[in-house]
């Protein structure tokens, strides 16, 4: 690995994890390595009339322990996993914000539902009881980018902030786009993302695309690259991480972090009547280069894994050109979570960052026989030990969106 990632990269020294696998990251580590599945019956709402029973929940999520008791009428549920995200990952880094600058403290956080419980309850009282029973706070809870503006007022980061809106490649543009600040004004930037549309208005939003499972048994209803794929299951939850510059990680004696951020792409597909390929490959290639790295430097994929069998075999496709036949071991821990939106592609980033740490390849539970053309070395049945420098982590988005990051190893120098 050049000598360059480690002294002039961009670091990540602090993880947050609210998710289906469990609050915290070692919770969640344990999980993953286990396992342990955060599927189950839908139990937010009643799920009765709707063709989508299942999903994956935060376990034991109590608002009140975790943010302050003004926010949580103001706020939606999403927002308060990102707060609790966003204070984890802070304890994590060892950082007190009160003690750096701040205008070079910035926030970027992708959101894909946006506040949508909250606003079900408000049309509920508009509609049952009026115009004036519509609370003023409808106004910013249900917006996008208000994650990233309570984070940003709780903790006084005054630097660049924003949101980034692209489903479930979002969490890893994000973290692209922290990168970017880092390169300039910022010298520590919160970012990832959380997600929380576990709603009837959230989950009818959801059915539109027409890619989620039906099937009421949690061990067999999201199987990606599975002969029996037949759509995916979502989730709520998500990762948040702080990232620094290198050398100001190491200026505060936390070395290299969980890793480097080494490499980042991202790229749109063209219409589905198009004649033009796939941009998949091509955002992996561009990722691959960004991070002065070849196809064999990296060891293992963390994949979209959507669950759809045309989707499966397009990214399956995609890896096998970069890469080669079974050249890679490809993995998809997600199957445990379902999709996160939003929250989904810092999550993996997170458990990617975890599996170089370790040395430990997460296995991808559910999946047993890989459909035809699936040519992947896709890890099931357990964990697989082996040493590990480079992590490639994908995500596309619904309606187009295609992201890749490189991770590398934390040195600890």
């Amino acid at each position: 690995m050049p000598a360059s990632v480690r002294t002039t990269g961009t670091v990540v020294t602090g993880i947050g994890v609210v998710a289906p696998t469990g609050l915290g990251v070692e919770a969640h580590w344990q999980a993953v390595l286990a396992g342990k599945s955060g599927i189950s019956r839908i139990s937010r709402f009643d799920p009765s009339p709707y063709p989508v029973k299942l999903a994956g929940q935060v376990p034991g999520f109590v608002a009140k322990e975790h943010v302050p008791g003004r926010l949580i009428p103001q706020t939606d549920h999403w927002t308060h996993l990102g707060l609790a995200a966003a204070q984890a990952a802070l304890d994590d880094a060892r950082v007190v914000p009160a003690e750096l600058p701040e205008y070079e403290m910035a926030v970027v956080t992708a959101g894909s539902s946006g506040g949508t419980e909250f606003g079900q309850h408000e049309m509920e009282r508009l509609y049952q009881n009026g115009p004036s029973w519509v609370g003023a706070y409808q106004s910013i809870a249900w917006f996008y980018a208000a994650t990233t503006g309570q984070v940003s007022i709780r903790h006084g980061m005054r630097g660049s902030c924003g949101v980034v809106c692209n489903e479930q490649a979002g969490g890893i543009d994000a973290v692209g786009q922290a990168r970017r600040l880092l390169r300039s004004d910022a010298s520590l930037v919160v970012s990832g993302g959380t997600d929380a549309s576990l709603c009837p208005y959230g989950l009818v939003a959801q059915l539109a695309t027409g890619r989620l499972s039906s099937s009421e048994d949690p061990d067999r209803a999201y199987l990606p690259f599975d002969v029996d794929a037949a759509g995916y299951l979502p989730g709520e939850g998500g990762a948040i991480l702080i990232m620094e510059r290198a050398e100001a990680a190491r200026g505060r004696g936390v070395g290299g972090g969980y890793g480097s951020i080494l490499g980042y792409a991202a790229g749109f597909d063209p219409p589905p009547d198009s004649t033009r390929p796939p941009v998949l490959r091509r955002t992996i290639e561009r990722a691959i280069a960004d991070a002065g790295l070849t196809p064999a430097d990296v060891d293992v994929v963390f994949a979209d894994a959507a669950g759809d069998r045309e989707a499966d075999l397009a990214e399956a496709a995609a890896i096998t050109a970069v890469f080669g036949a079974k050249a890679v071991p490809v993995t998809a821990p997600k199957t445990l979570t379902g999709r996160l939106y939003g929250g989904g592609g810092s999550l993996d980033v997170a458990t990617a960052l975890l599996a170089l740490r370790e040395g430990v390849i997460p296995f991808t539970a559910g999946p047993s026989r890989l459909a035809p053309g699936i040519d992947i070395d896709l890890v099931l049945g357990q964990p697989r030990s082996t040493p590990l420098r480079a992590a490639l982590v994908l995500a596309r988005g619904y309606g187009g969106f295609n992201a890749a990051l490189v991770l590398g190893r934390g040195m600890d120098d």
